[in-house]
């Protein structure tokens, strides 16, 4: 087997996202749950090794993702990934800049970059900042999130209070003038004794120049926009043929339901669309868990009869002012904790009734119901929205997975997840 790229994910849905933005550009692509342990297929191009990295204490982010470069080096990848959110989330402490130091470290390269940007979805780079739809990221609501609450929205300033290196900034103006002038913009920070270049992107043909600057690179750390650049330059240099890497999935039928544990502005949307066409939901109240409450075998018995009609939503999705109450009332990690335990085990509940095609919407959620449904790795399918593929489970009774990062989908992403699968 040889693999071109590795990859590695600091949560479920990220990982979910970059395989399925590499299938679409043209690579057999699998992604695996945590460093595999069991062989993979021989026809494959890259390998996506997703973690729960994302809000772990720094050590076990950095330790699990050096486990994660050990195996995709020892697999033969010749170069390597490492994937965050568009957002970037994460905070002053890391993990993305821990992260990034020891995977150089490992790696022995001086130089990488950093750049979140997909423009399809709305997160553009300019002289730095991070912007969301038209505002900027410390005024979107991802100042909000209850986990990596993004208040800052320099990227360099952000990166330098996280890593040991030195972080600078490549500009639009020089990435408007194309691959050439980025790659010499690379060499006279290097010279200058920056370490890392947040890179500027506000549009596709931006993303483009820039994966082409990068092609020599180790190490490249970004979110999944630059992925069909990456594929572009290796068939540019005739490593990987012109081919469609598109795959048909294994057709589930069975009972179908949605998760939803994100409180992001979008699947809050998305979740009302659902319940404004008639999908029944059931609402997961952090303090009836702290209570002791039988939380989830209530919600279990409420979906078993109406899962024989259609699709259900189970959700612990709620407005931000309602997260803080929670969060001040039980402490941000015990009230993150409790729904993500509760949530995994309905998802477990929900396959024993019959349920094998399953939308989880959040990553922290995505990560905790795959862990808990022991699923090892996935087969990528295609995208119901930018970023949001469908996916089948590998090995035997296969479920069929849609992971939606909180952030990513339009309005009506259930609707059109389900008239997907269906098709």
């Amino acid at each position: 087997m040889t693999v071109m790229l590795g990859c590695i994910a600091d949560d479920f849905t990220g990982a979910t996202d970059l395989a399925g933005m590499l299938v679409e550009a043209g690579m057999r692509t699998v992604q695996m749950i945590g460093v595999p342990t069991t062989p993979l297929p021989d026809d494959v191009d890259a390998i996506v090794i997703a973690l729960k990295s994302r809000t772990s204490p720094v050590e076990t982010a950095v330790a699990d993702s050096v486990a994660a470069l050990n195996y995709l080096r020892e697999a033969g990848c010749s170069q390597f990934y490492f994937k965050y959110c568009s957002t970037f989330d994460s905070t002053d402490k890391g993990n993305i800049g821990p992260v990034t130091d020891m995977l150089m470290e490992e790696l022995g390269t001086k130089f990488t970059i950093a750049c979140p940007a997909f423009p399809e979805n709305k997160r553009t780079i300019y002289k730095g900042h991070l912007f969301v739809e038209d505002v900027l990221l410390s005024e979107s609501g991802m100042r909000y999130h209850p986990l990596t609450p993004m208040s800052d929205s320099n990227l360099v300033q952000v990166l330098q209070r996280q890593s040991k290196h030195t972080v600078g900034l490549i500009d639009w103006n020089i990435v408007n003038a194309g691959g050439q002038a980025i790659r010499d913009r690379m060499q006279r920070l290097q010279a200058d004794g920056i370490n890392i270049a947040v890179v500027d992107a506000i549009s596709n043909k931006d993303l483009l120049e820039i994966s082409e600057a990068c092609v020599d690179l180790p190490l490249i750390t970004a979110g999944s926009g630059l992925a069909t650049g990456i594929t572009k330059n290796l068939r540019g240099v005739g490593v990987l043929p012109h081919q469609s890497a598109k795959q048909d999935l294994p057709l589930t039928t069975g009972k179908r339901a949605i998760i939803c544990g994100s409180c992001s502005q979008a699947t809050q949307a998305q979740l009302n669309d659902a319940l404004a066409r008639g999908t029944p939901g059931y609402f997961i109240d952090p303090v009836l868990l702290a209570d002791g409450s039988a939380v989830v075998e209530d919600a279990l018995a409420w979906a078993a009869p109406r899962l024989l009609d259609g699709p259900v939503v189970i959700y612990a999705t709620a407005p931000s002012n309602r997260v803080k109450r929670f969060q001040d009332q039980l402490g941000r990690e015990r009230a993150g904790a409790l729904v993500e335990q509760a949530l995994a085990r309905i998802a477990q509940g929900l396959v024993k009734l019959g349920v094998t095609q399953l939308v989880v919407a959040g990553g922290e959620t995505s990560g905790a119901v795959v862990s808990a449904l022991a699923i090892k790795g996935l087969r990528i399918g295609p995208q119901i929205d930018p970023g949001v593929p469908w996916t089948v489970s590998l090995g035997d009774n296969p479920i069929s997975l849609a992971l939606k990062s909180g952030n990513f989908g339009s309005v009506d992403f259930f609707y059109k997840a389900w008239s997907l699968l269906n098709e």
